[in-house]
């Protein structure tokens, strides 16, 4: 489940303008994907610990497939890092928060 007050989800409208200053990682999942469910915590704690250095969200890959097609996502869970809109790096699969941090680390 998507705990919005930390991670917000986001949708088609407003997801250009969320990315385009800074960085910004973009959890793209599915609810009925157990990965990503397994993830949910790890990116929570993501958000909470680079707060106000890297915002965080989320994007329902089956309420917004176009995005999903746009930035190449095929298979869930699937982090997608941007840099002032422009896609930096991408993870996909079940990782450990040391994962994400060493790549943020490349690009903060």
């Amino acid at each position: 489940m998507v705990n919005n007050d930390i991670v917000p989800e986001l949708t088609k409208q407003g997801f250009d303008k969320y990315i385009k200053e800074g960085l910004v990682l973009v959890d793209f999942f599915a609810e009925w994907c157990m990965p990503c469910v397994m993830m949910g915590p790890i990116v929570d704690e993501l958000a909470e610990k680079f707060k106000g250095r890297i915002k965080v969200g989320k994007i329902n890959l089956e309420e917004n497939s176009d995005l999903a097609q746009k930035y190449d996502v095929s298979s869930i869970p699937n982090f997608v890092l941007f840099k002032n809109g422009e896609v930096v790096e991408q993870l996909i699969g079940v990782h450990e928060i040391e994962d994400f941090e060493e790549i943020f680390k490349k690009f903060m």
